[in-house]
């Protein structure tokens, strides 16, 4: 009987001990206010390879905007039960060069909404050639055999090369939150601009099954939270953002692809916050002294995927050089572009987001 009971004793004082070095662990980690899962899925380094990435890109709203707000329920619902970076941030003020920073990896010095033909010499250009030359995600994904496109709302025909549409004080189609027609090798060549398309083309790919590897998914300006005189409902752009969101986001989750073996996600971003200043408007590779690459604020992200995480919260710093980076490893691709590939200044893949079989 003693010596059961002195074993019982060390029993409890080696539970002691451990309790005691895991309270410890807690308080001092930086984390300690994220769930527990946070804490483990941040050691993941690497990211599986994916076969379908779907991006939506959403307008001007800064994180604690849509992050419990009652206006948002479905995103919110989606950031609860997927994965949720909390802290996420645009690269730029305003929205053209975040969109050109998700592909390029860069804003490529442009921080205004001038027209994708923009030269030097144009006016609202600050110097600076908006059709860019360089490399960027078409040209890798291209070179790896994988497709893309770009779906957008209320474009009026494929691969339209307007900047606006129907007309520039009416602009439902915007051509400065479409990316991809700001590359050179998309601008002059026809069969590129044939994967821009409108959004009714998205239900019938799902429908067929013939998605691309990399879908671009862009509401108009009033679907999207950004706004127009014209928007029916613009008291409440948010619900109407979140319910166009509710309803995409359903087609993809319904559809063969999502019940595949096959790795495949979601990401719901939006471009910038809403302009008003921050103390810290931007993370990796952020700086403060290019006016082109100044920090887009802090914005909601959410990573949905049909093997990975369920109800997370990372709170690693992550940006739209760190979605490039990502969807660069989820490709399979190894060359970095520009900036994503920055990590001595903190650019890093959202690899917690995007890992699978978390339980």
């Amino acid at each position: 009987m003693k010596i059961r009971l002195i074993f019982l004793a060390i029993v409890g004082l080696v539970v002691a001990l451990a309790y005691g070095a895991i309270q410890n662990s807690a308080t001092n980690s930086p984390s300690s206010s994220t769930p527990a899962a946070t804490t483990i899925a941040t050691s993941i380094a690497k990211i599986p390879l994916y076969d379908h990435i779907f991006v939506i890109i959403e307008e001007n709203k800064a994180y604690e905007q849509i992050i419990g707000n009652p206006n948002a329920p479905i995103v919110n619902q989606l950031a609860r039960t997927y994965g949720l970076a909390s802290n996420y941030y645009g690269i730029v003020h305003p929205s053209e060069g975040n969109y050109v920073a998700i592909l390029g990896g860069s804003t490529f010095g442009i921080h205004d909404d001038a027209p994708f033909d923009a030269d030097v010499n144009t006016p609202g250009s600050h110097g600076v050639n908006h059709t860019i030359a360089s490399r960027s995600l078409i040209d890798q994904l291209e070179e790896k055999g994988l497709t893309w496109k770009g779906y957008f709302e209320s474009i009026p025909s494929v691969g339209y090369k307007g900047t606006t549409y129907p007309s520039d004080a009416d602009a439902l189609y915007a051509s400065k939150h479409n990316g991809f027609i700001n590359f050179k090798k998309v601008q002059s060549d026809p069969k590129e601009l044939a994967k821009l398309v409108s959004i009714d083309r998205f239900t019938a790919d799902l429908q067929t099954g013939n998605v691309p590897n990399y879908s671009h998914i862009v509401f108009n300006q009033c679907n999207e939270m950004h706004g127009l005189a014209r928007c029916p409902n613009l008291a409440n752009l948010i619900a109407t953002g979140d319910a166009k969101i509710g309803e995409t986001v359903r087609q993809i989750t319904n559809s063969p692809l999502w019940k595949s073996t096959k790795n495949n996600a979601i990401v719901i971003t939006w471009d910038e916050d809403d302009g008003r200043p921050k103390p810290n408007p931007g993370c990796c590779g952020f700086d403060p002294k290019s006016q082109a690459n100044f920090g887009g604020g802090k914005i909601a992200t959410i990573v949905i995927t049909n093997h990975g995480a369920r109800g997370l919260v990372d709170p690693t710093p992550y940006n739209h050089y760190s979605l490039l980076r990502t969807t660069e490893e989820a490709f399979g691709i190894s060359e970095y572009l520009n900036f994503a590939d920055r990590t001595q200044e903190g650019v890093k893949s959202l690899a917690p987001l995007f890992a699978v079989n978390l339980k």
